[in-house]
C-alpha cells in the first residue's frame, strides 16, 4: 500500500523541467572554417606588393597625403581602406594581408545567410538547410579560385566591393515583410552605394534583386517587384547615377570601355561566350589557375568556336527556364550567374578577357547550383557531411598551395609564365620579378626572350638595360638605355644613364646626362638625387645638400634621399 501510495505522489507532481543542451556544433564548424582559411592563406600573409600593387599609393605611401588626397577618385571605399592600411603599418604587407582575408571571411558568413534564405524559400529539406548553407560558405572560403581576390592585395576591390554587396543582398533577403519597408530599403541602399564606390561591377545589383523579387515573391510574377517600388525607384536613379559617374570611364578608359583599342563590343561578346564556361569548369576542377590567362579573342562568332558558347548559353538558359518549377534554385542559380557575371562578360569590352578574381561574385551562382544539386542525393546527412568535409578540405590544401604561389613574385611568374608562355606581359613580368629578386642574369635572359618575340618597347629597353647594368656589363646598358631614349626622350631614362655612369665614377659623363634629363624636365626629383650622390662622393657636401632638398622639395615621400641629406650636412658640419 505504502509504495502504491509513492507511485501516485510521483503522477501527480509535476514533470521537472529539463533545461536544453545548447547545441556547440555551429560554434565548432564556424571555428574550424576561420582555421581552415587562416592555414588555407597563411603563406602569403608576409608576402610582397607585386604587379598592379606597384601602382597604387600604398606601395610608396606618401606621408604628406591626406585622407581627403586618398579617397579622389571613383573608388574611394577601397582607397580609404588602404589608407587605413597605412597608417597600421606603413608599407608592410601583413595588414593588408590581415585585413583581405577578414573581408573574405565576412564575405563567406553572407554567402552562408544568402544561401540559407534561399534553400528556404525553395523548400529545401529543412533538416539539411544548414548544411547545405555551411558547405556553400566553406566552399566559397576556401576554393582555389578565390585566391586572386585575397592573396593579391590590388584584388581586395573585388573582395570589398562583393563583401558589400553580398551585405546589402542578405539584408533584401532578410527583410521582414515581402514589401520592403523604409529602414530596410535605406540599408540596402547604403550598403549598395559603398559597394558601387569600391568597385563599378557591383552596378548589377538592382537586376539581381530584380530576378529574385520575379522568382521567389510570390513565384514568377513581377507582383512582389511592383510592391518593393520603394526601393526600386531609388536604385534606378542610383543606378543612372553611377553610369553618368563612369561614363568617361566607359568610353574612354585605355584598359576597359567601348573605345578600348583592337576589340569591338560584339567581339567581346563572342569572347565571352567561350569565357562563360571557363569559370564553371575551374570551380568544379581548378587544375590550370593562373595570374595571367592567355584567352584570345574572337574576331568573328565563328573564331575559336565562339558560336557553340553561343548556343550553348542559349540552350541552357531555355533549360534553365524550362525545369524552374521542378529544379528552382539550381535554375535562379544559373540565371544569377549570368546575372553577377554580366559587367564583366557581356559587351563591355576589358583589356583581359578572362580574370578569376571576376568569379568571385559570380560564384554564389554557382553554388546555389551545387547545393541544389547536392541536397537532392539520397543518402544520411552525416555521410554526406563527411564528404562535404572532405572536399574542403581538399579545397584547403590547394588553396594554400596556391597562396604559396602568390607569395613570392619570382613563383607566381615563373607559374603564370609556363600556363601562358607566349603572352608578352606575362614573360616582361617573370624578368622584372628575377631582377627585383637579385636574380639579374635570369633578368636578362628573359627581356632578351622578350625581345625575341615582340619589338622591345621604351619599358622594356630601360629595363633590360638596369638588368645588364646589375650584371657589371656597363655598355650593353648604356646601349639598351640609348636605344630606350631614341623612343621616348624622358627624364628618366637620362637619369638612369647617369646613374650607371656614376657607378663607374665617369662622373663628366653623368653630370651631363644629368643636365639633360634637367631640361626635359627640371621637376623630376630622382635627377637631383643623382647628382646629389655625385656631388657627394666628390667631395662637394654643400652642392650636395641643395640637390637633396631640391629633391624632397619635389617628392617628400622619398626616404631615401632624407637620410642621404642627413649624411651631407654632417659632412659640411665637419
Amino acid at each position: 500500500m505504502k509504495a502504491k501510495a509513492e507511485r501516485k505522489k510521483r503522477a501527480a507532481a509535476p514533470p521537472k523541467t529539463v533545461a536544453p543542451r545548447r547545441d556547440w556544433r555551429p560554434y565548432l564548424a564556424a571555428g574550424a572554417a576561420l582555421l581552415a582559411a587562416i592555414w588555407a592563406y597563411a603563406p602569403v600573409m608576409n608576402g610582397a606588393f607585386l604587379f598592379d600593387d606597384t601602382a597604387l599609393p600604398f606601395a610608396l605611401p606618401a606621408p604628406s597625403a591626406s585622407f581627403l588626397d586618398w579617397i579622389r577618385g571613383v573608388r574611394p571605399v577601397l582607397m580609404a581602406s588602404y589608407w587605413m592600411n597605412t597608417r597600421l603599418s606603413g608599407d608592410d604587407p601583413f595588414s593588408y594581408h590581415v585585413v583581405s582575408l577578414t573581408i573574405h571571411l565576412a564575405a563567406a558568413g553572407l554567402v552562408f545567410l544568402i544561401v540559407r534564405r534561399l534553400l528556404e524559400w525553395s523548400q529545401a529539406p529543412a533538416a539539411r538547410r544548414t548544411l547545405l548553407a555551411a558547405f556553400a560558405g566553406g566552399l566559397f572560403l576556401l576554393h582555389p579560385m578565390q585566391t586572386e581576390a585575397v592573396a593579391y592585395l590590388a584584388g581586395r576591390s573585388e573582395a570589398l566591393s562583393v563583401m558589400l554587396v553580398l551585405a546589402a543582398y542578405a539584408a533584401f533577403l532578410y527583410r521582414r515583410r515581402a514589401a520592403i519597408t523604409w529602414g530596410s530599403m535605406l540599408l540596402v541602399l547604403a550598403l549598395f552605394g559603398l559597394a558601387v564606390l569600391s568597385k563599378e561591377h557591383t552596378i548589377v545589383l538592382p537586376a539581381l534583386l530584380l530576378l529574385t523579387d520575379f522568382w521567389w515573391n510570390p513565384g514568377f510574377s513581377f507582383r512582389g517587384a511592383r510592391a518593393n517600388w520603394r526601393l526600386y525607384a531609388p536604385l534606378v536613379l542610383g543606378a543612372a547615377g553611377a553610369v553618368a559617374l563612369f561614363w568617361k570611364v566607359i568610353l574612354y578608359s585605355p584598359s576597359a570601355g567601348f573605345s578600348l583599342r583592337g576589340v569591338s563590343w560584339y567581339q567581346y561578346l563572342f569572347t565571352q561566350g567561350r569565357a562563360l564556361f571557363v569559370y564553371p569548369a575551374e570551380f568544379l576542377l581548378p587544375v590550370r589557375l593562373t595570374a595571367d590567362w592567355d584567352f584570345p579573342v574572337s574576331q568573328n562568332v565563328f573564331d575559336h568556336g565562339a558560336i557553340f558558347g553561343l548556343i550553348a548559353l542559349v540552350a541552357l538558359a531555355a533549360a534553365a527556364w524550362h525545369y524552374r518549377r521542378r529544379f528552382p534554385l539550381a535554375c535562379f542559380g544559373f540565371f544569377a550567374y549570368l546575372v553577377l557575371m554580366s559587367p564583366t562578360s557581356s559587351i563591355l569590352p576589358i583589356a583581359d578577357p578572362l580574370a578569376e578574381r571576376r568569379l568571385y561574385l559570380g560564384m554564389l551562382g554557382l553554388l546555389l547550383i551545387v547545393v541544389d544539386l547536392a541536397g537532392r542525393i539520397r543518402t544520411d546527412s552525416r555521410k554526406l557531411a563527411a564528404a562535404f568535409v572532405a572536399l574542403l578540405l581538399v579545397a584547403a590544401a590547394i588553396t594554400h598551395a596556391r597562396a604559396a604561389v602568390w607569395a613570392d613574385p619570382v613563383a607566381l611568374w615563373q607559374d603564370t609564365a609556363a600556363k601562358s608562355p607566349h603572352k608578352r606581359r606575362v614573360l616582361f613580368q617573370l624578368a622584372s620579378a628575377y631582377a627585383d629578386a637579385g636574380r639579374c642574369q635570369d633578368a636578362v635572359e628573359e627581356y632578351q626572350k622578350v625581345a625575341q618575340e615582340w619589338p622591345p618597347n621604351y619599358d622594356l629597353l630601360v629595363d633590360w638595360g638596369l638588368a645588364y647594368d646589375c650584371v657589371n656589363q656597363p655598355e650593353l646598358a648604356l646601349e639598351k638605355l640609348r636605344q630606350a631614349a631614341t623612343m621616348e626622350t624622358t627624364a628618366h631614362v637620362y637619369s638612369q644613364i647617369a646613374m650607371v655612369y656614376g657607378k663607374r665614377s665617369r662622373w663628366a659623363e653623368a653630370l651631363d646626362a644629368l643636365a639633360f634629363a634637367e631640361r626635359l624636365d627640371p621637376n623630376f626629383a630622382t635627377t637631383y638625387m643623382y647628382k646629389g650622390d655625385i656631388h657627394l662622393s666628390l667631395n662637394r657636401p654643400a652642392e650636395a645638400v641643395a640637390d637633396y632638398q631640391r629633391a624632397l622639395a619635389l617628392q617628400p615621400s622619398l626616404e631615401v634621399v632624407r637620410q642621404k641629406l642627413a649624411d651631407a650636412q654632417a659632412r659640411v658640419g665637419r
